[in-house]
């Protein structure tokens, strides 16, 4: 586990531009089960494909997008154990992978891009990617 003091930059990358924290299981099953519209889930990470693509790659999407998920939510890998896990049981059958971008639409799994769709590409790569995806189910 990584100390908080450590992450808090990384997490405040994306609660800046209105994601919020799960930070339990708790709070995981609370939004999406039974949840109606559309969340993107980021699982945060301390790589350097999480700061170098994911987190800014998301940050365009969300700017450049007509259309966008109804709620922004995203879970720290390495930090918050035990929300990571249980959103990683709404991700099946796709297995661990962090960073990842998770879009539910009320409440299930629609689209999932995992960690190897991630690393290598620029943030303009993945941000094209998840305006297309955003323009499908949002």
């Amino acid at each position: 586990m990584y100390p908080e003091e450590l992450v808090v930059p990384m997490r405040t990358d994306l609660t800046a531009v209105g994601f919020q924290e799960l930070k339990t299981a708790e709070q995981v099953d609370k939004h999406l089960k039974d949840h109606k519209g559309t969340t993107l889930m980021v699982v945060n990470s301390v790589c350097g494909c999480a700061a170098g693509g994911a987190r800014p790659g998301v940050k365009i999407a969300l700017q450049h997008s007509e259309k966008k998920p109804d709620y922004l939510t995203t879970v720290f890998a390495g930090v918050d154990k035990d929300a990571v896990t249980k959103a990683r049981e709404y991700t099946l059958p796709y297995p661990p992978s962090s960073p990842a971008i998770a879009l539910f639409k009320d409440g299930e799994l629609v689209h999932f891009v995992e960690r190897h769709h991630i690393e290598g590409r620029t943030p303009e790569m993945i941000a094209d990617h998840l305006e297309d995806v955003f323009e499908e189910y949002c």
